[in-house]
């Protein structure tokens, strides 16, 4: 499906990607298998994690933006050049959880994400400039960053990882 360029596509893009991504999981023979060397997730549950942690980041960018405040972006200490700085700390913060917790943790922020996309017209989602913390781009562009593009890295990763 082409990026969404409207609600509707993004509603149906992020979810149908979710599930996809859910699915795939709930089929591995074992979903705690540990992937073969060559990636800083080295399972499902890191993959998991790295999602919520980033849904959590656009809600916190969201809920500041909202405030007519400039969210720190993408984290407190950490540029955008520092993103795979970023993603250890994520990966390190979820080593003492279990992948049951992780995946409701996941769920969670999944169900507050969409209900930030639900509680918004098409024109606050993809109007561009719209929200002065968004600069040049629209809030649904993050949305679909944080939703399904990431969704499909994840599928991507997990699939390629358990072959």
């Amino acid at each position: 499906m082409a990026r969404p360029t409207n609600k509707e596509s993004l509603i149906t893009l992020s979810q149908s990607s979710f599930n996809k991504l859910l699915s795939l999981i709930d089929n591995l023979p074992d979903p705690k298998a540990e992937f073969p060397l060559g990636t800083m997730n080295r399972n499902v549950r890191d993959v998991l994690g790295h999602l919520h942690h980033w849904h959590l980041l656009m809600l916190e960018w969201y809920k500041t933006g909202s405030k007519g405040e400039k969210p720190v972006m993408p984290a407190i200490g950490y540029s955008w050049k520092d993103t795979p700085a970023l993603n250890k700390k994520i990966w390190e913060d979820c080593q003492s959880l279990n992948l049951q917790e992780v995946r409701q943790n996941l769920m969670t922020s999944y169900g507050k994400i969409q209900e930030l996309i639900d509680n918004h017209t098409n024109s606050e989602l993809f109007e561009k400039k719209k929200y002065k913390w968004t600069g040049s781009t629209s809030l649904g562009s993050y949305l679909i960053s944080a939703t399904s593009s990431h969704y499909d890295w994840a599928f991507k990763l997990i699939k390629k990882a358990s072959k």
